[in-house]
């Protein structure tokens, strides 16, 4: 499957003249064209967009590489002195390095990338997420730890997001509590992958009213527990609302110096209101 088609066009000749300045009795035609192009492992087609291309001098006294230029041009002609180059080449995350000898004839350098792209989504209920209540992260397994490293995080939902070739631990977030998904997934060479997640939980509203239905108390404030008593969230105001994952919960409401207690249960899609009476 081939990604994306858009051009862009670049003027070289004046930032080479940074690296490798002329006098006005040099002849431009000493200088050598280099063409860079890159294609995805397993396909043809040149990469038309989403490239970056950085040049550096590689000197031959073992001083360290000297940077010459960089380029958005999916395919740019660079006007260039003869001698050795590193190009390095990034496409979203992913990348490679070639060292090259350029002469006094034009060169064409044709550089393979290995990786793949993903488009993230997310539901409950074979509903959609809103892409302001949701995010994503990627991590690449480190030893037998799946999270061990993020490669990057907040991704909001339909963002085509460009990866080496591997596998990846996706963890999408519903909401800021603790409605969390996530998923193995294998990006593959030149292949645009469509990922979504299922999260199974619901939004809840808390109150505390004097009768079922009634009027939600001001300045109250709630503590959401697990049934073993670890406290999840806390929120404060009349009625404050929370995205959970599907489960059982214990509330704990305090206003005016009063406490009160109630159990609930979370079922994924069904969003409700949690009421405690002040008995």
């Amino acid at each position: 499957m081939k990604l994306w088609r858009v051009a862009f066009g670049f003027l070289m000749f004046g930032a080479v003249a940074a690296f490798a300045p002329l006098t006005r009795a040099q002849d431009v035609a000493a200088l050598t064209d280099l063409t860079l192009l890159a294609h995805l492992e397993g396909e043809k087609t040149p990469i038309s967009s989403g490239l970056v291309w950085r040049l550096y001098a590689d000197p031959t006294d073992g001083t360290p590489a000297r940077f010459v230029i960089d380029s958005h041009d999916p395919s740019p002609t660079l006007k260039l002195q003869p001698g050795a180059y590193i190009i390095h080449v990034t496409y979203g995350f992913s990348g490679t390095t070639r060292r090259v000898v350029l002469g006094a004839q034009p060169l064409r350098e044709d550089v393979t990338i290995s990786a793949g792209a993903l488009t993230l989504a997310a539901t409950v209920s074979d509903t959609p997420i809103p892409s302001d209540r949701v995010n994503f992260s990627i991590y690449v397994a480190v030893g037998t730890d799946p999270e061990g490293r993020l490669i990057v995080d907040n991704i909001k939902p339909n963002v085509v997001v460009r990866l080496p070739v591997g596998v990846y631990r996706i963890v999408s977030r519903y909401g800021d509590t603790n409605a969390i998904a996530s998923s193995d997934i294998k990006v593959e060479a030149g292949k645009l992958i469509d990922v979504t997640l299922r999260h199974r939980a619901a939004t809840v509203t808390l109150k505390l009213v004097n009768k079922l239905g009634g009027d939600a108390y001001a300045g109250t404030t709630f503590s959401v527990l697990t049934p073993g008593g670890d406290t999840i969230r806390d929120l404060v105001g009349a009625f404050p609302s929370l995205i959970l994952a599907e489960g059982e919960y214990i509330l704990i409401a305090r206003n005016g110096g009063r406490i009160f207690t109630e159990e609930f249960k979370v079922r994924s899609g069904f969003d409700q209101d949690i009421e405690i009476l002040d008995r």
